[in-house]
């Protein structure tokens, strides 16, 4: 079982890291909890002693059992720090390596990862005293989650709210918790979500894909080990966050066709899950199109995008994986293989999104792997994350394969 040192800071939000003691707890991780002077103004120890069943380090005094110095056996015992909420107070003392109380002290003496997690007045974390403290701590290899934007405690919107405590939750499960590392050292670009292709200054053709099935295969990789890169359109779920994860968004296919032929030259797997167009207007309209009297209807005349996974089949190297998924409303497996046979593809994932109980927006997935030379292979109901991790296993045992 892995342990995880959180360490609280004089920041208003010290009351959220309580549930996040929980949800790592959970998550299957051992916890134990240290306390700034100010911390404890705003969260009593007794809250997380009695969360965790263990004594909580405040004072670099304290006594402690067997002869041991507290602040260095808490930073001995943890396989990851995770400051939460940073305060630039704290961030600052990090990175000039002050060690003034028992958390800071912790902290230098700790050889395991450390995750900051930063909380603080947006002016406060705009500021370029805390830029360049934080900069330095990238440089020391410290992990760095971003503050959210939103309502901050001063009651106006900024920058420097602390992430959902879900969010950090799976943060420290990406860095912490791999279920193998069946793609360590390996670098999987996935695309997701959908591509919007303008109509007019404020109208667009786009799909109804959310992005959830994309978001599944990011986390089963990263917990395999992998070094991720996103390329997202549009989406409606939460993008993971991890500092081996690198997100680039982008609207249209030449966008995200651009952002795949740059990432594929140093990649080793490309999943195309995104619900890329097909077509775009010949001629968006500069000013929005507006209804005629007398006029009953439009024309638009559409072209095809650019063929993004036929592109990356064609100059993929070799040893590289290039996987593409097949949504189709009808004669699912025929189209499947024809796209397989056309894109050089090394996998095609096929899966119906016609009728009412379509892939797109669901938890769930039926789908059917199709490689050259095999016969089709037909995975039953399972959820999106379920279909994920074995999509990732199937991926893994190929590379295994090619090299």
């Amino acid at each position: 079982m892995k342990h995880v040192a959180v360490y609280v800071t004089g920041s208003i939000a010290a009351y959220k890291a309580v549930e996040l003691v929980r949800a790592l707890q959970k998550k299957g991780l051992t916890v134990r909890v240290a306390e700034t002077k100010a911390a404890t103004k705003l969260v009593g120890p007794v809250t997380f002693a009695s969360l965790t069943k263990h004594s909580v380090l405040v004072d670099l005094w304290d006594k402690s059992a067997e002869g041991h110095v507290p602040h260095i056996e808490l930073a001995d015992w943890a396989d990851l720090a995770v400051v939460v909420p940073a305060t630039a107070n704290v961030i600052a003392k990090m990175a000039n390596g002050i060690a003034d109380d028992a958390v800071t002290a912790a902290l230098l003496a700790t050889s395991a990862p450390i995750a900051i997690i930063p909380a603080m007045n947006s002016h406060m974390w705009g500021n370029p005293a805390t830029q360049r403290n934080i900069n330095v701590l990238k440089q020391d290899g410290r992990l760095l989650m971003e503050p959210a934007t939103g309502y901050l405690a001063e009651g106006y919107q900024g920058k420097g709210r602390l992430p959902a405590v879900s969010a950090i939750a799976n943060f420290v499960e990406t860095v912490l918790i791999a279920d193998d590392d069946q793609l360590s050292k390996r670098k999987v670009v996935v695309t997701l979500g959908g591509t919007r292709e303008p109509l007019d200054p404020v109208r667009f053709l786009g799909n109804r894909s959310s992005g959830k099935m994309g978001v599944a295969i990011v986390r089963a990789a990263l917990n395999a080990g992998a070094t991720v890169t996103i390329i997202a359109g549009s989406v409606q779920v939460q993008l993971p966050q991890s500092p081996h994860c690198q997100i680039i968004k982008v609207t249209t296919t030449e966008e995200m066709a651009t952002a795949v032929n740059q990432e594929l030259n140093d990649a080793d797997v490309l999943v195309m899950a995104a619900a890329v167009a097909d077509f775009k207007l010949a001629s968006p309209a500069q000013q929005k199109i507006k209804k005629a009297a007398g006029r009953s209807n439009y024309q638009l005349t559409l072209v095809p995008t650019i063929d993004i996974l036929k592109s990356a089949g064609q100059r993929k190297r070799p040893g590289q994986l290039v996987v593409g998924f097949a949504a189709e409303t009808n004669d699912l497996i025929a189209n499947a293989q024809k796209k397989l046979a056309n894109k050089n593809a090394d996998v095609i994932v096929a899966n119906d999104v016609g009728g009412l109980h379509g892939a797109f927006g669901s938890e769930d997935n039926r789908v059917t792997i199709l490689q050259p030379n095999q016969d089709p292979d037909k995975w039953p109901l399972m959820s999106k994350k379920a279909v994920g991790k074995r999509l990732v296993d199937l991926i893994a045992q190929l590379l295994r394969k090619e090299n």
